[in-house]
């Protein structure tokens, strides 16, 4: 698998060099303490525990000192680790929607297959009409695209000759090697774009969120007549990456 590192990866990391100080300093530590122990710049760790303390990683005790918060405990904990991750993943996605003002989408490739494990919409965000099975149309989705970009080029074959790439509409990419040729150049740092390939009136955008073994990505949708917000909205979606970043690799 090729995995590039992107700004959220850097910032999710960032933030658990941050977490796993805090943990060790049960009685509290501080900001001046966190730099020196971390090494990050004084305004980037300012953003980062801004981020921690929205998220409900570190809280701020009478003293100023942060301690682990809430989500940590409940993400690190064995108890219903899974049900926890998942409730705090909703409640991020949740407010990507309404920050973007897109319907937004959790998806990840697992076992050799595109799967959307969780998503966000609303009656004024709605979803997408999945009238293809997602699973079958990666070569037309932005979801399927990003999670292929992460893919070496022999598991995108791979992939590629295990689905047949249907036209789905005039705008869907059919050849294997433009297909591929386009992942190949596609930069890991740039929102992969759907527009009106897999569902005529609607545009979606898509960004990497991977941690671990397994590839993962961000996503949005709008409909067409929203398609001039899906730039701005995209790198939106990409700046907010880090808080799901940190989730999954708890």
């Amino acid at each position: 698998m090729r995995i590039e590192p992107t700004a959220p990866y850097h910032s999710a990391q960032d933030a658990l060099r941050v977490l796993e100080t805090v943990a060790r300093h049960s009685a509290g530590v501080t900001d001046a303490e966190l730099a020196r122990h971390t090494g990050l710049h004084p305004d980037r760790l300012t953003a980062l525990l801004r981020m921690l303390r929205r998220e409900g990683y570190v809280e701020q005790i009478a003293d100023g000192a942060y301690v682990t918060g809430d989500t940590l405990r409940r993400l690190t904990s064995a108890h219903d680790r899974e049900r926890a991750l998942r409730d705090k993943l909703q409640h991020t996605l949740d407010r990507l929607r309404d920050s973007v003002g897109a319907a937004v989408y959790l998806s990840r490739y697992v076992d050799g297959e595109v799967r959307v494990t969780q998503y966000a919409a609303g009656p004024t965000t709605p979803a997408v009409n999945e009238w293809v099975d997602f699973r079958c149309s990666a070569h037309a989705t932005a979801v399927g695209k990003s999670l292929l970009t992460q893919l070496d080029h022999n598991a995108r074959r791979d992939h590629l000759s295990r689905h047949r790439m249907a036209r789905l509409t005039s705008r869907t990419i059919t050849s294997d090697k433009l297909l591929l040729s386009r992942l190949e150049s596609q930069p890991p740092t740039v929102p992969v774009l759907d527009l009106q390939e897999y569902a005529i009136g609607t545009v979606c955008a898509a960004v990497p969120v991977t941690a671990g073994a397994s590839a993962g990505c961000l996503a949005l949708s709008l409909p067409v007549e929203h398609a001039h917000r899906l730039k701005r909205a995209a790198e939106t979606l990409n700046r907010s990456a880090a808080p799901v970043l940190l989730s999954l690799a708890l």
